[in-house]
């Protein structure tokens, strides 16, 4: 099922994402966890795809297991940032091949040992070919409330993003973001510029101290101080702190869905305790 279709024919939606294993090692050990979040019934799943695609294999094998084994719609990445435009034909008849109809389009993020392939240099060309070789593959794209780390002007971000909609992106998932106000300007600014297609917005339940530090790295996220609080407070504490994360992505959620933003993406970090936990928090409110 199309995940835009999805998004359409229900009012409030909660899905979560996976990521694969580096490794054929570690294969066995995503399949259980991501099973064990499918088995929670989301609306669907986004199977990630690893730095230059070294992963691509295990996104095809999980994301096909999910939406075949256990009847999970399935939002597959695709990346351009090392593929060549005949890979990315090759990557789209592997998924079409195994019955998935939904791509996560991104340009990725540039590996360590830098760009080894000059085919794309934005997600929107990407979007434009996915769109141009099969127009029925319904495809998300990334947006960022906080403007994206390598634009100097929010307003230069939210232009690249009007082209990814115009080139074919059918709704868009944003970076994690900690302070529901930041989405929400977000949200008018975009919409004052004629972007009318669904957003997502993408909560990071924060479980453990290490991942504030790796959450700005990655993200430029802003910390605001009642997660900073809630930190310094329950850090030493395990299994507190695992609990606070889940009920502050819990009442993040609550907030965006009694504002009328309604369809959310958890980065659950292939986590089914957390899934689950916040499955829980939000049951009553999201069925």
């Amino acid at each position: 099922m199309k995940i835009k279709d999805i998004l359409r024919d229900k009012e409030v939606t909660l899905s979560f994402e996976v990521f694969p294993p580096k490794t054929d090692a570690g294969y066995e050990a995503v399949e259980k966890a991501a099973a064990e979040i499918a088995a929670l019934k989301p609306d669907f799943m986004s199977v990630t795809y690893g730095a230059g695609g070294g992963t691509s294999k295990n996104t095809v094998n999980i994301a096909a297991d999910l939406q075949n084994k256990y009847n999970t719609p399935v939002l597959a990445h695709l990346t351009c940032v090392s593929s060549t435009k005949d890979y990315v034909k090759e990557m789209i008849k592997a998924y079409k091949d195994n019955g998935i109809e939904n791509i996560m389009a991104l340009r990725g993020d540039i590996p360590k040992e830098g760009r080894v392939c000059y085919d794309y240099d934005h997600a929107t060309e990407l979007i434009y070919d996915i769109k141009s070789l099969d127009p029925s593959i319904c495809i998300g794209g990334a947006c960022y409330p906080e403007g994206h780390v390598e634009c100097a002007r929010q307003s230069e971000d939210i232009e690249h993003l009007k082209g990814k909609v115009n080139a074919g992106c059918d709704f868009l998932t944003t970076q994690m973001f900690f302070d529901n106000s930041t989405l929400y300007q977000f949200l008018y600014r975009i919409r004052e510029k004629g972007i009318e297609v669904p957003v997502l917005p993408g909560i990071m339940p924060i479980t453990n101290a290490k991942q504030v530090a790796r959450s700005v790295a990655l993200s430029g996220s802003t910390i605001p101080q009642k997660m900073k609080v809630m930190v310094d407070r329950f850090a030493d504490d395990p299994e507190k702190m695992k609990e606070a994360g889940i009920i502050y992505a819990s009442d993040q959620i609550i907030d965006l869905i009694s504002n009328g933003v309604n369809h959310i993406h958890v980065y659950s970090m292939n986590k089914p305790d957390i899934a689950a936990g916040i499955m829980r928090n939000l049951a009553t409110i999201i069925r």
